[in-house]
């Protein structure tokens, strides 16, 4: 509709990033136009104001938080979107001082900038004197982004947005290191209590002792060495979103306390004389099947079903292989710019050998074998060297990289070259993963803290590995 068609200046240096926002906004039905620079950006608001402007950060003879401060002083409402592939804590606060309206990190998938772009024309002008609101904090903005376009991960997201402002109890289920906090923080920050506190307590972390106490607080003498009130982590988070990283975790004696105060709305500090009322959205997240655990005894049923009042299953990575490159990307962007190291690329038979992986450790495996490969490598394209041991390598003898255009490799058995592509999500990437694993236990004298972290997995993960390594006869 024609009251729908807003002017929105974009100013980016990056020809093929110009072009994506053009389409994208158009296709909303904007009128776009378009700045290679922030001079030029300058220009052209002045010649005809826009409605909104998205700025990157990083432009020729004006960058972006210089376009920031001018138009602001010209057109104080006037509302402008950051967006950036080089995010620092210093840009971030400069942003929000300055009155941006949103700060994207990039890269982003298509449907952030639609969303925010959305919700930033329909928001009401700020009061005089008064900065528009970040629709993310700035400290928010260095969370680990959600990164992928596959379509069980846009659905979920969606279902995500949608109940992100009730105040319905989530469950975020899904394997270590699918990004389940990433997803809670991502609630926050959709929701209307965006301006409250986020806080993350994770249950798997501390103590049965302590972890009451840190749950729900404690009052001057309650206990040995409780030298001062405390409030717990329910009240710190009262309206905001707590987050309950590790929900399983939480021993059977205090599930009763917990599921009381998920239907009360009030928690009783340890020692204290009456309860205190609370506002919190409540989000848990786990990587265990609590049904199960409900049979078992070990998970109180009552309890399971108040937070299972809307599931959020985040996919394996191996469930969204399409994904692979877009976060393999990023990640190496990520960290060529925090090491300060040239711009590189996967080889082909490192991206062959990531596409038929079945990544156990899902994203958090994948971050910290590229951190490591970035910091690693000597050329401008990473080797399968560079990920892995050399011994473990070539006892593992991955075929080559198949180039489409190359000849026939004569010297392979058989044809190779003009045969089927030999499968490596077979028996033979089970087995590196298994001999990875062993390896990385004998260099660390069977510290799993120590071999996780050089693996690049969590210690859950690696525990579950060896139990089923030792389930189907693989351990001694």
């Amino acid at each position: 509709m024609a009251e729908k068609t807003r002017k929105i200046l974009v100013a980016d240096d990056d020809q093929s990033m110009r072009i994506a926002l053009f389409e994208a906004l158009t296709r909303n039905g904007h009128h776009v136009v378009l700045a290679e620079d922030g001079q030029m950006a300058l220009e052209l608001a002045e010649k005809e104001p826009p409605a909104l402007v998205i700025a990157d950060i990083k432009m020729p003879r004006l960058d972006g938080l210089e376009l920031l401060r001018r138009l602001k002083e010209r057109s104080p409402e006037l509302p402008v979107i950051i967006i950036t592939g080089y995010a620092t804590v210093n840009s971030a606060v400069e942003a929000l001082k300055h009155g941006a309206s949103d700060y994207i990190l990039k890269p982003f998938p298509v449907e952030v900038i639609e969303d925010t772009v959305a919700q930033v024309l329909d928001r009401p002008p700020a009061a005089p004197g008064e900065a528009p609101p970040l629709r993310r904090k700035a400290d928010d903005r260095f969370a680990k982004p959600l990164i992928g376009r596959h379509q069980k991960l846009l659905q979920m997201l969606e279902k995500a947005r949608s109940v992100a402002s009730s105040k319905a109890t989530v469950l975020i289920l899904g394997e270590s290191g699918t990004g389940k906090e990433v997803l809670a923080r991502f609630i926050h920050q959709e929701s209307d209590r965006e301006g409250g506190p986020f806080v993350a307590l994770n249950c798997a972390a501390l103590p049965e002792n302590l972890l009451e106490s840190e749950l729900f607080g404690h009052e001057r003498g309650a206990f040995t060495g409780a030298v001062a009130t405390k409030k717990g982590k329910f009240e710190l988070a009262s309206g905001g979103t707590l987050l309950l990283d590790e929900i399983g975790e939480i021993p059977l004696h205090l599930q009763a306390k917990l599921l009381r105060v998920l239907q009360e709305e009030e928690v009783d500090r340890l020692g204290g004389r009456g309860p205190v009322r609370i506002d919190v959205h409540v989000l848990a997240t786990t990587n265990r099947d609590l049904a199960e655990m409900v049979k078992e005894g070990t998970f109180r049923q009552d309890l399971f079903y108040r937070l299972n009042v809307i599931p959020l299953r985040l996919p394996p990575l191996r469930e969204r292989k399409d994904d692979i490159p877009l976060l393999a990307e990023f990640f190496i962007d990520k960290y060529c710019r925090l090491y300060a190291k040239p711009r590189k690329r996967l080889s082909r038979e490192v991206q062959r050998l990531f596409l038929a992986s079945d990544w156990p450790g899902n994203v958090r495996e994948m971050e910290n074998l590229l951190e490591r490969a970035v910091l690693l490598s000597r050329g401008d394209e990473l080797q399968p060297g560079d990920f892995w041991e050399e011994e473990e390598i070539s006892r593992q003898n991955p075929p080559p990289a198949l180039d489409p255009g190359a000849a026939p490799d004569s010297t392979a058995g058989g044809g190779a070259g003009s045969g089927p592509v030999p499968e490596l999500n077979g028996t033979s990437l089970r087995e590196m993963e298994r001999q990875m694993i062993m390896s990385a236990l004998r260099k660390t004298d069977d510290n799993r803290t120590h071999a996780a972290k050089m693996l690049g997995i969590s210690v859950r993960t690696l525990r579950n590995k060896l139990q089923e390594y030792r389930s189907q006869g693989g351990l001694e």
